[in-house]
């Protein structure tokens, strides 16, 4: 039996971070200012320091500034919506991420809406879920957004496709089906409380699993040449696939790690350097990969 081809985020997330260097260094050249991304984090989860950590890193190696900004995990909504504020206004700062999850008493939508929808690189705004779904000029989401790159650069047209994703967040599991729909897919969205999912599943020619449970997709349940996306990383670098029964039913399969995760802080970068472009007005044109 023939396996699944692997979807190799990792490179294509390297030729991206690439592109977006030489646009950055492009940029500083022509206007003396470096794009600049703030990131804002609440508390001290190991995994979120963790992850801004390494979107510092990465943000340095493709020439775009880097601003951290760490608060105590007793900071108030209205104190992160405030600091927030201030980065919206502050000209230096080109786009904003706001490391999530938050601590409970934070007021997570409030938090998000506070961010300049021109700053919000990491499509967290109700303006920028707008944009997305009405196709308008914005930012999208970035796990989604680095999802429609991936499918685009293994050829896979979800013009007509039957599309299912499993998950229904506000970050990725609706925007992603947004961004697919967009696209002339036609998408069902499945939750915690779909009855029999694993049905659902089977008419998919299109499969994102986005909902945070190891190994809640099944092989069995993978329609044969089907492309599954496993959104998911759970503890012990598993994602929301079996992969290893899913490998022998997909036609194209990313692998977690190495799959989506690379991708999602690639667009990161990338709308980092496009927000820098706009506010400081100067036309770039993304180059295709």
């Amino acid at each position: 039996m023939t396996q699944a081809r692997l979807m190799d985020g990792t490179a294509l997330a390297r030729r991206i971070v690439e592109n977006t260097a030489q646009r950055a260094a492009d940029l500083t050249e022509r206007t003396g200012t470096t794009p600049c991304l703030a990131t804002v984090l609440v508390g001290a989860d190991p995994a979120s320091v963790t992850y801004v950590r390494m979107k510092q890193n990465r943000s340095r190696k493709a020439g775009i500034a880097s601003r951290h900004v760490e608060l105590p995990a007793a900071t108030t909504t209205e104190e992160l919506v405030d600091t927030l504020r201030q980065l919206s206004a502050d000209p230096t700062v080109h786009g904003i991420l706001l490391q999530h999850p938050m601590g409970a008493h934070i007021d997570e939508r409030a938090a998000f809406e506070a961010i300049a929808p021109e700053k919000d690189v990491d499509g967290v705004t109700f303006a920028s879920f707008a944009t997305m779904s009405f196709g308008l000029p914005g930012f999208v989401s970035c796990t989604p957004g680095g999802i429609m790159r991936l499918l685009d650069a293994y050829d896979v047209d979800p013009s007509g496709k039957r599309a299912v994703v499993v998950g229904r967040s506000a970050i990725l599991g609706k925007p992603a089906g947004m961004l697919l729909l967009a696209r002339d897919a036609t998408v069902t969205y499945c939750h915690s409380r779909t009855a029999d999912l694993s049905a659902a599943v089977r008419e998919a020619d299109i499969v994102v699993a986005a909902v945070g449970r190891p190994k809640l997709i099944k092989g069995q349940d993978i329609k044969p040449g089907a492309v599954v996306i496993d959104a998911g990383y759970n503890e012990g670098n598993i994602g929301d696939v079996d992969f290893d029964s899913a490998v022998e039913r997909a036609s194209l399969i990313t692998p977690v790690p190495g799959g989506v995760g690379p991708m999602t802080i690639a667009t990161l970068l990338e709308q980092t350097v496009d927000a820098a472009a706009r506010q400081l007005g100067v036309g770039q044109r993304v180059q295709a990969l």
